[in-house]
């Protein structure tokens, strides 16, 4: 797919389809490249099907002879904002025929902002998985953004290339996508765009004494790696270190999932593969700041070498972890990559992990939760909001602090079996970043789709974060 702004007449654009936009009242809005005529009597033929303005809603009718286009859908633009062009852009995208060719885009734009974001849904909500399909053919819409700029088409496609990259990524099988594949996955994408990538196996990791991603990869005949990618541009003022969850398949080890649970669990690698293409991202749009990138990268499996119940290990930097849950997981491999991150000295670290269930339940499968020191906390929902992503800023109850200590070693990797999983969770972390400045993004259920597809989302992986994970690094450069 491609993405180019055009100042032509849409009226007049050849194209497979043409997407306008329906205001509230039941009209087609108007926009400096669609000529009144045409405007009228694509009116006319949407008002025939009592076209919806609500936010999404597609209603489609032949070009005839009003435009040039072969198909006209006119999308639901609600309230309007960038983010609900972005909702309506991706809905819109859905509805244009099976692989069209060219798309001309007719939505209202004031600003770069809100062309970006037509430009992310369009991109975005387009997106198919079919490199396992026998059929399977590339996707080569050109989607033409009228009366955008070519920077802001430029930008707002890189941010969806990223996203789409990350989608990639986990949606490939496990069978394929295990944790070496991910590792050689970030070297070819550090060659494609000049990022510095370092990659330490696991006789490596046991020299260093990362026992987390060791622990959680004992399982599996697939050893685990770390990854660190790196863009350093010669004028950055400071650096940010994000740290991405990478369990390239999680059946849970010894403390074994219910098969149903085990289905969509390819998507545990969801944050390493997101910070991976952040990184790549800031890179492509020149951010004046440096971003390394660590991925802590296993599959946990059961098995006869796996960890168990009552296991002792010790954290990269020395701390010891009674594990009493192999399926508590994430927490461990974060753990060695926060110690190795901070390590560093960033100016602040943000993580990124598919970690607790106990996300969903207190946040459902749309809304992220973020815990971490206040003010990065604070700016990551700030970085949110602005990108039209839905976090939560939730808190760290110092009184669950004392369930995750253990008897034995110098912490558990569960905590109070009677609630506030995700909270429990972030406290093991905040254990691991010393006085660094903070924040864990808990995307458990918002990283993969498991329904139907709604707005720029399809099944399947989201990319749920790096638009909020690029907006942080873009305000921190530019503050």
């Amino acid at each position: 797919m491609t993405a180019n702004a055009t100042q032509e007449s849409v009226a007049g654009l050849s194209a497979d389809a043409l997407i306008v936009g329906i205001g509230t009242d039941g009209t087609v809005a108007a926009h400096p490249n669609l000529d009144d005529a045409a405007r009228a009597a694509l009116d006319a033929s949407f008002a025939a099907l009592e076209a919806s303005g609500k936010l999404g809603s597609t209603s489609v009718v032949p070009g005839g002879d009003a435009v040039a286009a072969t198909r006209v859908v006119g999308v639901g633009l609600g309230n309007g904002g960038a983010n609900a062009l972005r909702e309506a852009a991706g809905s819109a995208s859905r509805a244009c025929g099976k692989k069209p060719a060219r798309v001309a885009v007719a939505l209202p734009i004031v600003n770069d902002e809100e062309a970006a974001a037509i430009t992310h849904g369009v991109l975005l909500g387009s997106y198919a998985f079919t490199a396992y399909k026998s059929d399977h053919e590339a996707n080569t819409t050109d989607w033409l953004i009228a009366g955008a700029s070519d920077v802001a088409v430029e930008r707002g496609a890189i941010v969806a290339e990223a996203i789409n990259g990350s989608r990639d990524l986990v949606n490939t099988p496990p069978l394929d996508m295990y944790p070496a594949a991910l590792a050689n996955a970030s070297l070819e994408l550090g060659k494609e765009y000049g990022l510095s990538v370092t990659v330490w196996d696991e006789n490596e990791l046991a020299e260093m004494g990362c026992g987390g991603i060791l622990g959680v990869g004992l399982g599996s005949s697939r050893p685990p790696r770390l990854v660190r990618v790196a863009y350093a541009p010669a004028d950055a003022a400071q650096t940010i270190a994000l740290v991405g969850k990478g369990i390239t398949f999680d059946t849970g080890g010894i403390s074994l999932k219910p098969s149903k649970s085990m289905e969509t669990m390819k998507s545990d690698m969801s944050g390493a593969a997101i910070v991976l293409h952040a990184v790549a991202a800031a890179a492509r749009l020149g951010l004046g700041i440096g971003v390394t990138g660590w991925l802590c990268i296993a599959e946990n499996m059961p098995s006869a070498t796996a960890q168990r119940p009552s296991d002792v290990i010790r954290i990269y930097g020395g701390k010891t972890v009674e594990v009493l849950n192999t399926d508590a997981e994430g927490r461990l491999v974060m753990a060695d990559g926060l110690v190795k991150a901070v390590e560093e000295s960033p100016d602040a670290v943000l993580d990124v992990a598919t970690l607790t269930g106990a996300q969903g339940m207190a946040l459902g499968s749309r809304t992220s939760g973020v815990m971490g020191t206040d003010a990065v906390r604070a700016e990551v929902i700030a970085a949110a909001d602005a990108s039209g992503e839905a976090m939560w800023p939730m808190p760290m109850p110092e009184h669950l602090r004392e369930s995750i200590d253990s008897k034995i070693a110098d912490l558990r990797n569960i905590g109070d079996p009677n609630g506030g999983g995700m909270l429990s969770a972030a406290l093991f972390l905040r254990e691991f970043v010393g006085d660094t400045p903070w924040a864990h993004l808990d995307i458990a259920r918002p990283a993969f789709n498991e329904g139907g597809a709604h707005d720029y989302n399809p099944p399947g992986a989201t990319g749920a974060s790096l638009r909020t994970l690029l907006r942080f690094l873009a305000n921190r450069a530019t503050a």
